[in-house]
Parts: structure tokens; C-alpha cells; sequence
């Protein structure tokens, strides 16, 4: 008897600090808690000049480029973000305005999807960047998830974590780890999009 195909759910972040990408991590390994599902992380190319020179560069010390084969290929779609402004950075916006071709096609439509963000405050504007990243994926036809409040860490974080996706406080200087909390709900969030491209393609 033949295996069934493996669900692939893409992961696409822009990191800069590094913060975002450790979520981006923590999250495929959710997908990986599901049987018929594989993680695959990508990251999108900064494009702005205003990068802390410090900063990692994604083609060296993070994952590779995200390219359209992969949203062709995926079964499933989770997207990250830090926010600038109560918005997604504008590498991530760039990244999406450049789907025109998966749009037309259809090559997204009613597969599940979900977002995350990491910001240097508390109140830094989280669930409106995460707002910003669902609104492309609906006109995509996309299936948005969040998390519930069946997960007792929503109930009791008092670092990041929203229902509209995981969220991770990361400092002033972008330092913070990420806590047990939020790595718990970055799971989650992959094992409910792995499960959900399982149960809807079944």
C-alpha cells in the first residue's frame, strides 16, 4: 500500500533580530507533531536600508529565499512577520504584492493558512500586524486559522500570544528568548495548520 503524501506546510518569515525565525522554528516543529505532514521554513529578502547592520542576513544564517515553486507546492501556509508600525515589514508586503501569478492561478485557494509576529514591546502593535499579514491570504482564497482559547496559554501569557496567531515580546534591543508560553502557542499554531491541510484535502 502506498504512503500518502506528505502535506507540505511553508513557512515564510522575514527576521531581522532573529526572533521572528526562532518562531518560524518552533512552529514547524508543531507541523512535524503531525503524521502526514513536513515544515519547510523560507524567508523573504530584506529590502530596506534601515536593517541594523547587525543583523542577520537571511541567505547566510537563516533559511534559504522563499521561491514561487514553493507556494505552487504547499499544502498549507503560515507567514511571519515583526511589525513596523502596527504593520508587516515592508520586505513581507513586498513578498506578497509579487503573488499576482498564485492569485490568478488559483494555486492558493482553499488552503489553510496562518500568521505570526514578534515586536520589541507588549502593546507594539501584535494584532494588528497580524491583521495586515491575513488580509492577502484571504484575497487568496485562503482558510485563516488562529489559535483558541482551548489553549490554556492564551489564558495565562503575560509575554506574547493572541488568538489571532502566536506573538513573541522581544525587548527594546531584540534579545528576549522566546518563553515557554510562546513556544508552546508557535506550536500549536503548526499543528493546527498541518492537521487542518490533512482534514481538508481527506
Amino acid at each position: 500500500m502506498n504512503q500518502p503524501e506528505l502535506k507540505k506546510i511553508l513557512i515564510v518569515c522575514h527576521s531581522v533580530h532573529g526572533n521572528t525565525y526562532d518562531m518560524a522554528r518552533e512552529i514547524a516543529r508543531g507541523v512535524e507533531q503531525v503524521d502526514q505532514a513536513a515544515a519547510i521554513v523560507r524567508s523573504v529578502p530584506p529590502i530596506t536600508s534601515a536593517i541594523d547592520p547587525e543583523a542577520r542576513e537571511p541567505s547566510e544564517t537563516g533559511p534559504a529565499l522563499v521561491q514561487a515553486s514553493d507556494l505552487n507546492d504547499c499544502s498549507g501556509l503560515i507567514l511571519g512577520s515583526p511589525t513596523r508600525f502596527g504593520n508587516m515589514a515592508a520586505s513581507m508586503k513586498y513578498f506578497l504584492d509579487g503573488t499576482g501569478g498564485q492569485w490568478a492561478s488559483g494555486a492558493l485557494q482553499g488552503k489553510p493558512a496562518g500568521v505570526f509576529t514578534s515586536t520589541a514591546t507588549l502593546h507594539g502593535g501584535q494584532e494588528s500586524t497580524l491583521l495586515t499579514m491575513m488580509v492577502p491570504l484571504l484575497h487568496h482564497g485562503m482558510v485563516i486559522a488562529g489559535l483558541p482559547y482551548s489553549l490554556p496559554e492564551l489564558h495565562k501569557t503575560q509575554s506574547g500570544g493572541t488568538p489571532y496567531g502566536p506573538s513573541h515580546l522581544a525587548g527594546p534591543d531584540g534579545d528576549r528568548a522566546l518563553d515557554s508560553d510562546e513556544i508552546s502557542l508557535c506550536r500549536a499554531l503548526g499543528q493546527r495548520i498541518a492537521q487542518l491541510a490533512v482534514e481538508l484535502d481527506s
